[in-house]
């Protein structure tokens, strides 16, 4: 039963999950946290984290984590392939119908429509991190300190576009510090 579930979790995240992997995250909270309660908002946190720090999409990598922590190695391979499904189903239909219609003003209004709402989602997931529950083990102190480095992260990233593995680590260096 738990294949199915994970099946159907994640191919239905895969088709609804515009915008790529961030844009995800508050889908796969959703899913794996508030529904099926397979992992605590604190165990979903810590894992967004290490799935931010890891090489590939942020989305398979936590298809693939909570695929292996639900259902094993079997779960964790068939997590990840039904987040993918989707996705290559589409991008070789949508493929073929840009191919002839290239010069198209509906097909150019729909994709504009969708990049408010996928700027939307990304800042819904970063929002559900960053709140006092993810962080149970911190005092109010520390919470303000990681509020202060998620601020700080974010203005030396959009306004002076500092390298994310670099503001990764010296986050992580400063919260070590710190804290």
């Amino acid at each position: 039963m738990i294949y199915l579930q994970l099946l159907w979790v994640f191919v239905k995240i895969g088709v609804l999950g515009f915008g790529g992997g961030y844009a995800m995250l508050s889908l796969i909270q959703h899913e794996v946290v508030d529904h099926y309660a397979w992992m605590s908002t604190t165990d979903f946190a810590d894992m967004v984290a290490i799935s931010q720090m890891t090489p590939g999409p942020i989305s398979i990598n936590l298809a693939t984590y909570v695929g292996y922590t639900t259902a094993g190695l079997g779960g964790s391979l068939l997590a990840s392939f039904a987040l993918c499904l989707p996705s290559v189903i589409m991008v070789y239909l949508i493929l073929r119908l840009f191919m002839s219609k290239r010069n198209n003003a509906l097909m150019d209004n729909t994709l504009k429509g969708l990049k408010p709402a996928i700027a939307g989602l990304i800042f819904a997931a970063g929002l559900s991190m960053m709140n006092l529950q993810n962080f149970p083990d911190f005092g109010r102190r520390q919470y303000n300190i990681s509020v202060i480095i998620c601020v700080l992260a974010f203005v030396a990233s959009y306004f002076f576009k500092a390298n994310p593995i670099l503001l990764i680590v010296l986050s992580g260096v400063v919260g070590f510090f710190v804290n």
